[in-house]
C-alpha cells in the first residue's frame, strides 16, 4: 500500500486513486491500490520505495531515483512514488523530468500538495515563473497559513512582476552597457583598504598571487579593482569569437577543467595540485564557474584576472549557469549583492554574455560545456555564426551547446533536464565524422570520479567540483593532454573550506535544496 514519501508521515492516502475518479470527484470506496495489483507486489513496491528513500536522505540521489523507478514499475498508481522521484530529479538538475514526474502525482492525485510545490520549483529552475505562480497559488488556496509556502508563492509573485515592469518600459534603442555609466577614475579607495592594488591598469602576476591569498582569508578585492577586472575582460570578450581555435605547442601541457561552481577552495586546490596558470602552464576552464558554491565571487575574479594576465593562454566558456536566471535562483546575483552590490551583479550578466560558446583544440577536439544537438547538420562554421550576445535560448545551437547531455543509447531524447537534448554515440560519430574531429570534451554533469568516457572514448565529461554542493560525495578531476592529444585524468578530493554552506545566497524558493 502507498503509505507516505520521503519526510512524510505514515497512514493512508489518497495517492492511488484513478484519474477517471479523481476528475468525478469520487474517491476509490476502499481508499486502496486498484485490486488487479497483488498485495506482495505492493509491498515489495513499498520495501523499494523505503530503500530509495534511505538512499535519498544519505544524499545518493542517482541510486534513490533507481529504488524510486523500480517501485513505480511495480506500482504506477502511487502519486507518493512520482513525487519522491521528482525531488530527486530536482537534487540532480534534471528539472524536466521532475516536471513530467510532479504531473504524473498530480494526475494520481490532485490533492497531492508536494506534487504542486516540486513542480513550481523545477519551473523556476527553468525561468517558467508564471507557470510556476499558478502551482503556488493552487499552494496557498490550501495552505494560505502555512509559512514556508506563503514566502514562495510571494517571491515567485515579485519576480514575475518584476519581469512584467522590465518588458513594460523596454524599448528598442540599444540599452546602454553598465560600463558607459562607471567612472572609475573617481572611485575612492578608502585609507583602511589593506588589500592587493592594480598598478598603471595592468593585472601582474603579483597581483594575482597576491589576490588569491587575500581572498583565501575571506578579505573582499576593493570595488574598484573588481570593476577593473569586469571592464577591461568585457572589452576583451567582445573582440573573441564564439568558437575560439586552441594550438597546443609539442612539448607543452595544456589542462581542462570542468564546473567549479563557487568551490574557490577547490579551485585552488588545482592549482596546488597541477601549477598556476601561466604561458607555460596554459587552462581552459569549460563552464560554469559561479553558483551553488557560496564563494562565487571569489572564483570568477580570480579565474578572470587569470583572463587578463595570460590572454592567449588562459581560456573560458560560458556554461548554463552563465545566465541570469540561474543567477537569480542559485545564488551568485545574491552573493555579489552582498558582497558588492546589485550593478556589479547586472554588469557580470553583461560580461557573461560575450563568454565563448566553445572550443577547438588543435581542429581535433571540440570542448563545449553541454553537448551536442538536436539535428546532424551542425558544422562548426555554424557554431562559430552564433549570435552569443545574449540570455541562452529555449532551443537551437546556443542552447544545446550549453544545456545537452550524453545517453548510452543511439539516436536523441527529450533531456532529462527540460532544456536541450540527449544524444547517443550515433550522434556523436557522426557529428566528429562530418567536422573532421577526434573526440569532444564536455563538463555540466557530476561524476563520481570527476570524469567520464562515454561513446568509446569520444564523448569525455570532466566535472571539478568535488563534494558537490558539500553532499555528492564524488571527487573532481581534470584533464591534460600534450599535442598529441591523449588526454590524461587526475581525479582529487575535495579540500575544507570556511563553514559556510553551500546556497547560503540562493533565492529562498530553492532552500530545501
Amino acid at each position: 500500500m502507498c503509505m507516505h514519501d520521503a519526510g512524510g508521515q505514515v497512514g493512508p492516502t489518497k495517492s492511488c486513486l484513478s484519474l477517471v475518479e479523481i476528475m468525478s470527484g469520487q474517491d476509490n470506496a476502499e481508499g486502496l491500490l486498484p485490486k488487479e495489483i497483488d498485495e506482495d507486489v505492493l509491498k515489495k513496491a513499498e520495501d523499494l520505495k523505503n530503500k530509495a528513500n534511505d538512499y535519498f536522505k544519505a544524499q545518493n540521489f542517482d541510486p534513490a531515483i533507481e529504488h524510486y523507478s523500480q517501485a513505480i514499475e511495480l506500482n504506477p498508481c502511487c502519486a507518493a512514488y512520482y513525487g519522491n522521484r521528482s525531488i530527486a530529479y530536482l537534487k540532480t538538475e534534471c528539472f524536466g523530468a521532475a516536471v513530467c514526474d510532479a504531473d504524473k502525482a498530480l494526475e494520481l492525485d490532485r490533492t497531492y500538495i508536494k506534487g504542486y510545490y516540486r513542480r513550481a520549483t523545477a519551473n523556476m529552475a527553468l525561468g517558467k515563473f508564471k507557470i510556476a505562480l499558478k502551482d503556488y497559488e493552487t499552494v496557498m488556496k490550501v495552505r494560505s497559513s502555512d509559512k514556508d509556502a506563503k514566502a514562495k508563492y510571494q517571491e515567485c509573485k515579485k519576480i514575475v512582476q518584476m519581469k512584467a515592469f522590465e518588458k513594460a518600459i523596454s524599448v528598442d534603442s540599444v540599452k546602454n552597457s553598465i560600463v558607459d555609466s562607471l567612472d572609475l577614475a573617481n572611485m575612492i579607495i578608502e585609507d583602511e583598504y589593506e588589500g592587493p592594488t592594480i598598478k598603471d591598469g595592468q593585472i601582474t602576476l603579483e597581483f594575482m598571487k597576491a589576490t588569491i591569498e587575500h581572498l583565501k582569508e575571506q578579505k573582499r578585492l576593493h570595488r574598484k579593482y573588481a570593476y577593473m577586472i569586469l571592464v577591461n575582460v568585457y572589452s576583451m570578450l567582445k573582440k573573441m569569437p564564439s568558437l575560439c581555435e586552441i594550438t597546443i605547442p609539442e612539448d607543452t601541457k595544456f589542462t581542462v577543467c570542468g564546473d567549479i561552481h563557487g568551490q574557490f577552495y577547490d579551485l585552488l586546490n588545482i592549482f596546488e595540485i597541477n601549477g598556476l596558470p601561466s604561458e607555460q602552464n596554459p587552462y581552459l576552464f569549460n563552464g560554469d564557474f559561479v553558483d551553488r558554491g557560496s564563494f562565487s565571487v571569489e572564483v570568477i575574479l580570480t579565474l578572470f584576472g587569470f583572463k587578463l594576465l595570460y590572454p592567449n593562454h588562459f581560456f573560458m566558456a560560458r556554461g548554463n549557469h552563465e545566465s541570469e536566471t540561474m543567477n537569480q535562483m542559485y545564488g551568485f546575483f545574491g552573493e555579489v549583492k552582498s558582497k558588492y552590490n546589485p550593478q556589479m551583479a547586472q554588469l557580470f550578466t553583461e560580461v557573461y554574455n560575450w563568454l565563448p560558446l566553445c572550443h577547438c583544440i588543435n581542429k581535433k577536439i571540440l570542448v563545449m560545456h553541454g553537448g551536442l544537438f538536436s539535428n546532424d547538420d551542425v558544422t562548426l562554421e555554424d557554431i562559430k555564426k552564433v549570435d552569443r550576445n545574449r540570455q541562452p535560448p529555449d532551443s537551437g545551437i546556443m542552447c544545446e551547446l550549453l544545456w545537452s547531455d550524453p545517453q548510452p543509447q543511439n539516436g536523441r531524447s527529450l533531456s532529462k533536464r527540460g532544456v536541450g537534448v540527449q544524444f547517443g554515440p550515433d550522434v556523436t560519430n557522426k557529428f566528429l565524422q562530418k567536422n573532421d574531429l577526434k573526440y569532444i570534451i564536455r563538463s555540466h554533469e557530476v561524476k563520481p570520479e570527476g570524469y567520464e568516457e562515454a561513446h568509446d572514448k569520444k564523448c569525455i565529461t570532466v566535472f571539478s567540483a568535488p563534494n558537490y554542493c558539500d553532499q555528492m560525495g564524488n571527487k573532481g578531476a581534470f584533464i591534460t593532454m600534450s599535442s598529441d592529444l591523449t588526454p590524461k585524468f587526475t581525479s582529487y578530493e575535495a579540500v575544507p573550506h570556511p563553514k559556510i554552506r553551500p546556497m547560503a545566497y540562493a533565492s529562498s524558493l530553492f532552500g530545501f535544496m
